[in-house]
């Protein structure tokens, strides 16, 4: 199953969370935390303003980007943990 977000919608994936510290010390899972840095996976068309013109969203697939620990819906994509946000949500997109 494949998804499409509509208007400026946003699907990604959260990275994976770290099981172990740089010390080498194991994380239980009560203790670890929702990430908040994930990769972008499909974007919407953009918002529709009350015009009707639409403005393309400033992120593209691909991108890897920061978002709020509480931000967005969770789904489950071919057995994957995805969000649904929309752009205004998110905090930032990582520069390489």
């Amino acid at each position: 199953m494949a998804i499409k977000p509509t208007e400026d919608r946003v699907v990604v994936k959260p990275n994976e969370q770290e099981t172990m510290t740089a010390s080498g010390l194991y994380l239980p899972e009560t203790s670890k935390e929702r990430p908040m840095v994930g990769k972008v996976v499909a974007v919407g068309p953009g918002k529709r303003l009350d015009n009707g013109t639409t403005v393309k969203p400033s992120v593209k697939k691909g991108d890897s980007v920061v978002f709020g620990k509480y931000a967005g819906a969770e789904v489950e994509i071919k057995g994957n943990e995805h969000l649904i946000l929309r752009e205004t949500e998110l905090l930032g997109i990582l520069e390489k």
